[in-house]
């Protein structure tokens, strides 16, 4: 049938519904997700709720409601379709719009999901997108969301740049006004906000000789090799979005040097960047990655529907405490970061690990894993473990279950390695379950089980490199 063909169908459906309720996750394309199907919704004059849940399993189905509307699972959904059928659902009352890997079941329940076509740098947010604009074609000023979506679920990391449908929806949103796009600079985060110097330091895609993790470095190349003062007239510090064409390329010239001269690849330092021009200059909703960063923040502390209110468009309180939880969050990942930094890491033949029990929300361990894997051995994927504090239905301490996150790079990906597929099989040999994609992934195992977890996971990892 085709992609379009299933949103198609999939929008004709939502028209002819009463009511909806919408479930997705609470990551930065899971709020995106929620946030383009809920404006595309309620325009059409549809009662429209939504709930978002951690994660699609028995203790949270619970939130999923017992009504007649018709319930639209993002972001999640395809490979828990064995919960829908405990609870249920028939096929009539349930759509699914996901980009992970689907589950057989008895019940059909149709399904939007990009993988099913080959599109695997698709995410929920941008099937959603394509679903809204078939709902409406003048859904278009819902791009910019899709993008973020896209774009915070790691979609343009791998070809420096969305591709695909993905990069029709950028195509829409040049169209409609709402989005820039960048092409040729400098493969790095936080353009907009970020310290140029930092800015620098923290650029891990690629691993930069001398400067990664080195702001006084980064510092010396701007101010003695490219002549560039890092702080404005007015005693702010620049940050890449000042700079001049010429500026730019002077900088990038100067680091494809160091890359070359250390025998590293130079195709990961361009990248293109999407930038939001009806948002202000130095705000963190200024481009797409750091947008996904703020919804994120909201997500992982537990407000979803601040970080949604803020992609429909409120600047006022719901923004105001996006900043909070913006702030709060980046607090919080330093601290992780220091305790990984500080306690170290086991590192076996393909994996380095750590577990920081419950001095960490399972929430943000993904994030932490991340971040940290530019300050440990870069060559080998980090797996972060902690502990799940969660309430059951009988109100006592679900403390018996191990959050898995894991992240790894475009290049050990390049090299074979599939972190989803390691977690899945690993975990479903203790009886938890995993999933995710092959560069960043997670899973939920059973206390008991950790000791020889890792092992477990080293031993997948290195059949796939072999």
């Amino acid at each position: 049938m085709g992609l379009y063909r299933d949103a198609q169908e999939a929008a004709e459906k939502i028209k002819e519904a009463e009511s909806a309720t919408i479930i997705s996750h609470i990551d930065a394309d899971g709020i995106a997700s929620e946030a383009v199907m809920r404006q595309a919704i309620s325009r059409e004059a549809i009662d429209v709720k939504s709930v978002f849940v951690r994660q699609l399993e028995p203790l949270t189905m619970k939130h999923v409601p017992e009504d007649d509307s018709l319930k639209i699972f993002i972001d999640l959904g395809a490979g828990q379709q064995n919960l829908l059928e405990e609870r249920g659902l028939s096929e009539n009352e349930v759509i699914i719009i996901d980009h992970h890997i689907s589950q057989d079941t008895d019940t059909p329940y149709f399904q939007v999901n990009g993988l099913n076509y080959g599109y695997e740098k698709l995410s929920a947010a941008g099937i959603g997108y394509f679903v809204a604009k078939k709902i409406d074609d003048s859904n278009t000023d819902l791009a910019k969301i899709a993008v973020v979506g896209n774009v915070g679920d790691m979609m343009a990391r791998e070809h420096c740049g969305l591709i695909g449908p993905a990069r029709e929806i950028v195509e829409d949103g040049v169209m409609h006004g709402n989005i820039i796009v960048k092409e040729n600079e400098l493969n790095c985060y936080g353009i907009s906000t970020r310290p140029l110097h930092f800015c620098l330091s923290y650029s891990d895609d690629p691993y930069i000789p001398g400067i990664t993790n080195n702001a006084r470095e980064a510092e010396n190349l701007l101010r003695y090799d490219a002549g560039i003062d890092i702080k404005k007239r007015n005693g702010k510090w620049l940050v890449w979005e000042d700079l001049n064409p010429e500026e730019k390329r002077s900088i990038i010239s100067r680091l494809a040097l160091r890359l070359y001269n250390a025998g590293e690849p130079t195709d990961r330092l361009m990248a293109e960047h999407y930038i939001f021009p009806d948002e202000f200059r130095y705000s963190p909703l200024r481009n797409a990655s750091e947008f996904a960063t703020m919804l994120n923040a909201c997500g992982r502390w537990i407000k979803p529907k601040t970080g949604s209110a803020v992609c429909c468009g409120d600047r006022g309180e719901a923004y105001r405490e996006s900043e909070y939880m913006l702030r709060h969050h980046r607090k919080i990942i330093r601290e992780m970061m220091e305790y990984i930094i500080d306690n170290g890491v086991t590192e076996l033949s393909h994996l380095q690990y750590l577990h920081v029990e419950d001095k960490f929300p399972d929430t943000i361990v993904g994030i932490g894993a991340g971040m940290a894997l530019s300050k440990l051995n870069w060559r080998l994927p980090i797996m972060i473990l902690c502990y799940l504090r969660d309430e059951n239905e009988e109100g006592k301490d679900y403390d018996d279950v191990v959050k898995v996150s894991m992240r790894t790079n475009e290049r050990m990906v390049r090299e074979g390695v599939d972190l989803q597929a390691a977690l899945q099989i690993a975990s479903e040999k203790v009886g938890g379950g995993g999933g995710g994609h092959k560069i960043a992934a997670g899973a939920y195992i059973p206390r008991s089980a950790e000791g020889e977890f890792a092992e477990n996971v080293n031993r997948i990892l290195r059949e796939q490199s072999s």
